[in-house]
């Protein structure tokens, strides 16, 4: 059975020809928008890494990576599910100073990824990474990061809208970011499951930021899954807008002030995983040869989603999907790409 719902009153705001138009505007007013904002620049990013190196991420720990071997070097590879590890390496290798970062165009293969108006097996987004200073290890360096984040967003919004005017319309944004901790919002929400407590504070509010995602709540469990190696569970968070053509929050963003060598030891002993510290990056880290680093990944499809109003992310990205998605979008007149 699909897990796709098609609002009943839905028609796209643009045609297929409109659409991808629209996908390659804001796809390079955004990019441009974000580079001026966080001072980045961009760098070729990999596809895949070897297995050996710890680089991979490891998203919530359960999700099975897409590997292979490599005939000539006897090697095996993994596709990359981000590169939240590797851009922190880049930036070390590349020579980036304090204030300035890298951003590169991310694609994944998730093959675990549970299909729905949301997910797909294929990710795309920009990933971006810049050195910070121990001082700017806090929650209000984090907010402020946010906040030029959500102001890239909207510019990109009004931008689009003039260029196409059929989407006046189709959406609406709200710059203001309303900010909650993981914790917060169980207290606020203690009878919903962490999705559904994110939808109806995203309801309310519009423009949300959830912060501090990984560690155990006084419930006993986490808000949602966190690496235990790249972000500082306590300087973490996701970005959510409300989607009102879907009548739900759409998470745009996750991305956090990474771990230092001491968050890095506290969490994997907390995820159980402390053998990690053997691993070549987590050496580096460990032993300061890797700079203190911000940073997070954008959906490209999903902005793209947000932006022109649509109700499944195969309208904006070429993709694969189960036959239940693909007849359901077909009854509802919905052209996936």
């Amino acid at each position: 059975m699909s897990k796709t719902i098609i609002p009943a009153n839905y028609t796209p705001a643009l045609n297929l020809y409109d659409t991808q138009r629209a996908i390659g505007t804001v796809k390079r007013l955004f990019a441009d928008t974000l580079c001026a904002t966080l001072n980045l620049y961009r760098v070729s990013a990999p596809l895949f890494l070897e297995a050996s190196t710890g680089l991979n991420d490891d998203l919530n720990g359960v999700e099975r990576k897409v590997t292979f071997d490599i005939k000539d070097s006897g090697t095996e590879a993994q596709v990359v599910q981000s590169l939240a590890k590797w851009k922190r390496k880049a930036l070390k290798d590349y020579g980036f100073r304090v204030g300035k970062g890298l951003y590169c165009d991310m694609n994944a293969i998730r093959r675990d990824e549970e299909l729905d108006n949301l997910h797909s097996i294929y990710v795309d987004q920009w990933d971006w990474e810049r050195v910070i200073t121990a001082d700017q290890r806090t929650l209000e360096f984090l907010k402020e990061t946010v906040r030029d984040i959500v102001d890239a967003v909207c510019a990109t919004s009004d931008e689009l809208r003039w260029k196409f005017p059929e989407l006046k319309n189709a959406i609406s944004l709200g710059r203001e970011v309303t900010f909650i901790t993981t914790q917060e919002l169980e207290d606020a929400y203690p009878d919903l499951t962490p999705k559904q407590r994110e939808n109806a504070f995203a309801k309310e509010h519009g423009t949300i930021c959830i912060m501090q995602i990984g560690g155990k709540l006084k419930s006993g469990k986490p808000h949602d899954g966190r690496a235990p190696d790249y972000d500082d569970w306590a300087l973490n968070c996701d970005i959510l807008f409300w989607h009102k053509p879907l009548g739900c929050a759409l998470e745009l963003s996750s991305m956090g002030i990474r771990v230092d060598a001491d968050a890095l030891r506290r969490q994997l002993e907390a995820a159980g995983c402390p053998q990690r510290k053997e691993l070549p990056f987590h050496k580096m880290l460990l032993d300061g040869t890797l700079p203190l680093t911000m940073g997070g990944g954008i959906g490209q499809s999903r902005l793209c989603m947000l932006l022109l109003g649509k109700v499944h992310v195969g309208e904006v990205q070429v993709s694969l999907w189960d036959e239940a998605t693909v007849q359901a979008c077909k009854a509802a007149g919905v052209e996936l790409l």
